[in-house]
């Protein structure tokens, strides 16, 4: 039987200077979190062939796990990818400071002042697969918000993941703030992810970033409150108003521009009016792109088509494979997305200003597009300089986790000596 002491030591551990951290954080200044990610960046550029021959062991790694081209992609890194970190890095610390921020105030009858400010949430357990740049962006996010966090990435990315954490911590001492205000858990074994599940004495909030498996997952063992980032299973809705080559440019992009990322789409829903028209010019492209087309009986008339099964409705690929449906029109659209989507992403591709007020009212996904790839469907994209994930639940954050999100909130009141009568 195995002995999990060792790790629930270690977790403890970790735990504990973890909480210390971010005691200090709290009170961190703006400029000195700005210098550690500045830092880190600059640590992350320079350190650039070390991470990428880091990421030859991960990659072999994978290519032994036998992972998907897609999940081979998200994994990979080169000086590009290496360069969108560094760029990601320095976003973030251009960011706003969100800790202090008065979200709100106002004065009471019984001479009381009263401010609403942004605050710390203490530690965040970050849980993620495959993506080594979400070390940085997690790391990065979660010290800007005040912050400290303990990062467990998946077992493919460990050696990356690892090159990358060792920058962050470079930022952080050159800065001046502790160390262990980022962590990254340095095992493989599982144990850790359930021992960190149950650190209630020490981790604020748990963010997992993966697939279906893992966010289940963490759902059903953790004790400690989860933002859920669930699969993205994304529509794409063709409405019997859409502009061809709107309809076109956005599907092919929204596809196959990166397969592997939640943002991606996966159905593609198509008004009856046009299926033998722009739908079917949208089906011919995907196939000539190299994407294997699961559907439905009235489009897989089209050649080089693949009869879907039940099973390809709600189903994330990830990969160049897509589901397509026809359906009678927008409400038969949104009925379908209720039923098999997973609140992420939607899209509507319409110029018909009342198909998509109805879709933007009817649904209720963290991002409803119109006219645009569900590509963008990332925290950078949205002006915060880089994300944790996407939130799919309604509790406190939703839609991209930025380092606003990852701050909760404080009553500030002051009276003159005022007393309740």
């Amino acid at each position: 039987m195995k002995d999990l002491a060792p790790i629930a030591a270690l977790m403890t551990d970790i735990g504990a200077r973890a909480k210390a951290a971010s005691a200090t954080l709290a009170f961190a200044t703006p400029d000195s979190k700005t210098a550690a990610l500045m830092a880190a960046a600059d640590a992350v550029w320079a350190q650039r062939a070390d991470i990428i021959a880091a990421n030859v062991l991960d990659m072999d790694y994978g290519r032994e796990k036998g992972l998907s081209p897609a999940m081979m992609d998200r994994l990979m890194l080169d000086e590009t990818r290496i360069q969108g970190i560094v760029d990601s890095l320095r976003n973030v610390a251009d960011q706003t400071d969100p800790v202090g921020d008065v979200i709100a105030e106002w004065d009471m009858d019984s001479g009381l002042h009263i401010q609403r400010v942004r605050t710390p949430l203490g530690v965040i357990g970050v849980i993620y697969e495959s993506r080594p740049n979400v070390t940085a962006d997690a790391g990065a996010l979660c010290l800007k918000a005040g912050n400290a966090v303990i990062l467990r990435g998946g077992s493919e990315s460990f050696h990356s993941s690892g090159a990358i954490h060792a920058c962050l911590v470079q930022g952080l001492r050159a800065a001046g703030l502790p160390e262990d205000a980022i962590q990254l858990i340095p095992t493989r074994d599982r144990a850790a992810v359930s021992e960190l599940l149950k650190m209630t004495d020490y981790v604020d909030v748990i963010v997992p970033r993966g697939g279906k498996g893992l966010v289940g997952l963490v759902q059903r063992e953790a004790r400690v409150p989860v933002f859920a980032h669930l699969e993205g299973i994304v529509h794409i809705y063709l409405d019997a108003s859409a502009d061809p080559e709107k309809a076109l440019r956005v599907v092919l992009n929204s596809k196959t521009r990166r397969t592997g990322i939640c943002g991606a789409a996966e159905c593609v829903l198509i008004h009856r009016d046009i299926a033998n028209t722009i739908g079917q010019g949208v089906v011919r492209a995907l196939i000539d792109a190299g994407v294997e087309v699961h559907a439905d009986e009235t489009l897989a008339r089209i050649d080089g088509t693949v009869v879907a099964e039940d099973s390809d409705w709600g189903q994330e690929f990830l990969d160049m494979i897509v589901a397509a449906r026809v359906v009678d029109d927008t409400e038969a659209a949104i009925a379908h997305i209720q039923e098999f989507g997973s609140n992420h992403t939607d899209c509507i591709v319409a110029e018909d200003a009342a198909a998509v007020a109805q879709f933007f009212e009817r649904l209720d996904s963290a991002i409803l597009m119109h006219n645009a790839s569900t590509q963008f469907a990332d925290g950078g994209e949205f002006g915060m300089g880089a994300e944790i994930g996407i939130a799919t639940g309604k509790m406190h954050a939703r839609g991209p986790v930025g380092s606003e999100q990852l701050t909760s909130f404080k009553y500030l009141v002051t009276g003159d000596g005022t007393v309740r009568s």
